[in-house]
């Protein structure tokens, strides 16, 4: 294999284009992840799609009434594998340890939505596996906090300082926290 890195897409659903999740930073997160994706492609490395299938009635990504198929910037091809999940970690509930293990890989670049959720959960666990990690946070994206659930101090964050603040705490330590363009480089 050229490369031992695989692309994990984490959720990057129509259901997150749902006006209940509120305000959103980085407009061009699907479109980086879609770059990615075109070059993981090109060059025939692999590829995992994850798709979060929400057990809480009435959410955007329950399969029941909710929006669950993939943005179509970033829908799977018949041979790349998607993985569900119903929890925050993709490795929660799948294979998708055993399927990177099996392969021999031991990078991931990972991106998605949201960053202070799905992302962080499924990069922290990854390192705390022993995979190295990439984050490319400009194919990433997080809401604002919402004043509505309670927000305790102040007005809530913006979906900005929610994504950097998610960003901050795992660079170093979980991931390499680059952009797409280093990734691509």
């Amino acid at each position: 294999m050229a490369d031992a890195r695989a692309l994990i897409l984490i959720d990057i659903q129509k259901g997150f284009d749902d006006p209940v999740w509120g305000a959103r930073n980085n407009p061009h997160a699907e479109a980086n992840a879609a770059r990615l994706l075109t070059h993981w492609r090109a060059n025939w490395w692999p590829v995992f799609h994850i798709q979060h299938l929400s057990v809480t009635p009435g959410s955007p990504l329950n399969p029941t009434g909710g929006a669950v198929d993939f943005k179509t910037e970033v829908t799977p091809l018949p041979n790349e594998p998607v993985l569900t999940k119903r929890v925050n970690s993709a490795f929660i509930g799948s294979d998708l340890e055993d399927r990177l293990r099996s392969a021999n890989i031991t990078s991931l670049v990972i991106c998605g939505l949201t960053t202070p959720h799905c992302v962080s959960t499924t990069t922290r666990m990854a390192a705390n596996l022993g995979f190295d990690v990439s984050l490319p946070h400009d194919a990433c994206a997080a809401f604002a906090g919402n004043a509505d659930t309670g927000w305790r101090d102040g007005p809530p964050p913006t979906a900005q300082d929610i994504h950097s603040a998610a960003l901050d705490h795992m660079n170093g330590e979980f991931a390499d926290v680059c952009t797409t363009e280093e990734v691509l480089a």
